[in-house]
């Protein structure tokens, strides 16, 4: 298992260094990108200005430079400074993610309740009135554009359903905090953001429960006399998981690193929303140091999941080791 475990962190490396420096590249060479002009307005940049603000900051140097000098400032923790506020990369982040992990892990509880107990149900009764639920359900939740639904969401439980109850009840539709309970400013949201990622999961613990209907040792399990209940939980359960945990890992991830359109609808002050913003106002600094820590969650939670997978899995890892 340990070198399973040391060759993902190998992979870890270059795959992050790579990205690192489409991402670098990607910025060097975007037409329109002037960070003198970004900070002083383009009639106050004059040439003077310019070729000092440059030299200052290292951009009178060649790309390689750049992005090794980059690198060792990001090895210190160090993003960059937002163009526009002046303030560090990294400290807008500090203050940004916490609502974002808040947000995630209120999708992923979603996903795991709901998506896994819809597939549950759709297995168990298949061919059933909530098989055809359940399965045409999902069909629609993983075609909807994410933005559309949250709007959609706004609509029906922060407008709509105020009129209808005379502002008895309603729902939070913007924010992370208010007048109202904290934990009600997160159900539309982390609904908003669970949806697609509930539907398939649901779908694939469906199709992976079905799949092992007829194999050996659940026909072995049916023989001994076991109850239903004990197949499900006893003996499908364990390696129909198997895909599903795998993919929650990598939504989680994604979740992780900030929901662009969720955040952007629900005005949530998270990662998502700082992305948005900063691609509004072209402020690269914080594009590419947002997008770095993105990519080192995501790729970090992807080493956790094939780790785990090795673990739960384990002619995954006896060919990992052997390759």
């Amino acid at each position: 298992m340990l070198r399973y475990i040391i060759k993902r962190l190998l992979q870890f490396i270059p795959v992050f260094l790579g990205v690192t420096m489409l991402l670098f590249l990607i910025q060097y060479h975007m037409p329109g990108v002037d960070p003198a002009q970004m900070v002083m307005g383009e009639r106050a940049v004059t040439p003077e200005f310019r070729a000092a603000f440059e030299k200052a900051h290292g951009f009178d140097q060649p790309w390689y430079i750049q992005y090794k000098n980059y690198l060792v400032r990001l090895s210190q923790g160090d993003l960059g400074r937002s163009y526009m506020s002046g303030r560090a990369v990294a400290d807008t982040l500090a203050d940004r993610y916490p609502h974002t992990m808040r947000l995630a892990l209120v999708a992923i509880a979603l996903q795991a309740i709901l998506g896994i107990g819809a597939g549950i149900v759709s297995a168990v009764k298949r061919r059933s009135f909530w098989d055809v639920l359940v399965t045409m359900s999902t069909s629609i939740a993983v075609s909807l554009p994410v933005f559309w639904l949250g709007l959609i969401l706004q609509y029906v439980f922060g407008i709509w359903l105020q009129n209808v109850t005379g502002g008895a009840f309603f729902l939070p539709v913007t924010g992370a905090s208010g007048a109202m309970p904290t934990y009600m400013y997160y159900i539309l949201p982390g609904f908003t953001l669970a949806v697609v990622s509930m539907a398939y999961t649901a779908r694939i613990m469906r199709s992976q429960l079905l799949e092992i209907e007829n194999a050996d040792y659940v026909r072995t399990a049916k023989a001994k006399g076991c109850s239903p209940a004990r197949i499900l939980w006893g003996h499908k359960m364990k390696n129909a998981l198997i895909p599903v945990i795998t993919s929650m890992g990598m939504d989680f991830g994604i979740m992780l690193s900030g929901a662009i359109f969720t955040e952007t609808v629900f005005n949530w002050p998270g990662i998502g929303l700082l992305m948005f913003t900063a691609i509004m106002q072209r402020d690269f600094q914080v594009i590419i140091g947002t997008t770095t820590v993105i990519l080192f969650v995501i790729m970090l939670i992807s080493l956790i999941v094939d780790i785990a997978y090795g673990f739960l899995d384990p002619r995954i890892r006896i060919a990992g080791g052997e390759e």
